[in-house]
């Protein structure tokens, strides 16, 4: 091999490391590319609590445990049939889609309120997964 070979051969893997690395870096940032503050997300999240709470049923389905959980699935609560058939989990992406407009992501379902800053967002879902284990 010629050391211009090897040249080039060095820069592409370089290059892919580096495009790797950004990569990865932007799948870690979570939803909407916004960090989540817990303790944030914890004030917004009352304003959740006439509907939600963490750990009852109440006018919508308590939020233990939500992270990772197939929608529809918090025994007790009654789920439009749409929700409860949509086959969704609630990943962090996931739960930042339902949040920036329930209805685009399931049309019949029984939610409505939407949270449409990303910060707000994210720190809701950073609470929820911290504290709704």
């Amino acid at each position: 091999m010629s050391i211009w070979s090897n040249s080039v051969l060095r820069r592409s893997t370089a290059s892919l490391a580096l495009a790797t690395a950004a990569i990865a870096l932007l799948c870690a940032a979570g939803p909407a590319g916004a960090t989540g503050n817990a303790a944030r997300g914890q004030t917004l999240y009352k304003g959740c609590a006439d509907c939600h709470s963490i750990n009852e049923n109440g006018v919508g389905p308590m939020h233990k445990g939500v992270v990772g959980r197939k929608a529809g699935s918090v025994a007790g609560y009654d789920y439009s049939p749409d929700l409860k058939n949509s086959g969704i989990v609630w990943t962090e992406d996931n739960l930042d889609k339902w949040l920036t407009g329930p209805q685009a992501m399931v049309p019949e379902t029984k939610m409505f309120f939407d949270v449409p800053d990303a910060q707000d967002r994210a720190d809701i879902i950073a609470y929820l997964k911290d504290k709704a284990r």
